[in-house]
């Protein structure tokens, strides 16, 4: 073999080698690569599931405290009127809904009358969803001063003041807890350091959170939503438009035969029917 091509042989035996070398260095970074991004997947669904169990911890299916009087399932419903009265009547509301706003301002009134008359109950479930697409704590602190309220003994009266003087609902003006104590204002004995404290403590920012909970897991997708003993109402009856007097008549109808209920505080302060009258005039930021 000539020296020329014993130095060709080497020099391919070398390049074969450098080959090797090469390919097996791509095969360790390849095999880096993977794990790192094994881990990587990992360290993300850890933070996933870190997220999800935080906000399940952040809205407890059953809340720490619940307002006083408060009934039903973990307690999240806030009563009005007489509790053995013969129709029930059922409403899904948020304190920013402007739709529940013209609802209340309407049939307050009316509702307050039927309870006082010993012909309605009524259970109150205060959502809070309209911060979630507006921004802002309106709903929020609205329904928790409405529990503080209710603690107070004064839920009905403060619930219509409220309703009377809600903002716009891109106005997030109960968001400024200033603005619900000086609502309370129009309510007689209700603005106390209590219920200023509960106020401002969001002292049931947790059964808040626990309320819309439950409606989320409901059928129920919009506010206000209304049923007389079970049956929805709101904004018709059957091919009946609601108003008023189909109201007063619809209870009649449902308690036709039946004892009349015992009006009577049942943990709030009736408020005259006259009071729910008035105007609705936004409140200062």
């Amino acid at each position: 073999m000539s020296d020329k091509n014993r130095e060709g042989k080497r020099n391919a035996r070398d390049r074969m080698r450098e080959a090797r070398a090469a390919e097996e260095a791509r095969d360790k970074r390849k095999k880096k690569l993977v794990i790192g991004g094994a881990v990587l997947a990992v360290i993300a669904v850890a933070v996933v599931v870190g997220v999800v169990v935080q906000n399940q911890r952040s809205t407890p299916e059953t809340p720490v405290a619940a307002p006083a009087g408060a009934i039903g399932d973990k307690s999240l419903v806030l009563p009005a009127g007489p509790a053995n009265a013969p129709a029930v009547l059922t409403v899904y509301e948020d304190p920013r809904c402007p739709a529940c706003g013209t609802f209340e301002r309407q049939f307050s009134p009316t509702i307050d009358q039927l309870e006082d008359q010993g012909k309605l109950f009524v259970n109150y479930h205060v959502v809070s969803f309209i911060d979630r697409s507006l921004g802002g704590k309106g709903s929020k602190y609205g329904a928790n001063a409405l529990a503080c309220a209710q603690d107070a003994g004064h839920f009905r009266d403060y619930h219509d003041v409220l309703y009377r003087n809600q903002p716009d609902e891109t106005s997030d003006s109960f968001g400024d807890k200033a603005t619900l104590i000086e609502l309370s204002k129009k309510v007689p004995g209700l603005d106390t350091p209590v219920f200023e404290a509960c106020v401002n403590d969001n002292k049931y920012g947790d059964w808040v959170s626990a309320v819309q909970q439950d409606f989320d897991k409901s059928s129920y997708k919009s506010t206000p939503t209304v049923l007389l003993n079970g049956a929805p109402i709101y904004p018709k009856k059957g091919e009946d438009q609601i108003s008023p007097e189909t109201l007063v008549q619809w209870v009649d109808e449902a308690n036709a035969g039946k004892p009349l209920g015992s009006p009577g505080p049942n943990g709030q302060s009736p408020a005259p029917t006259s009071t729910a009258a008035e105007s609705n005039t936004p409140p200062s930021p």
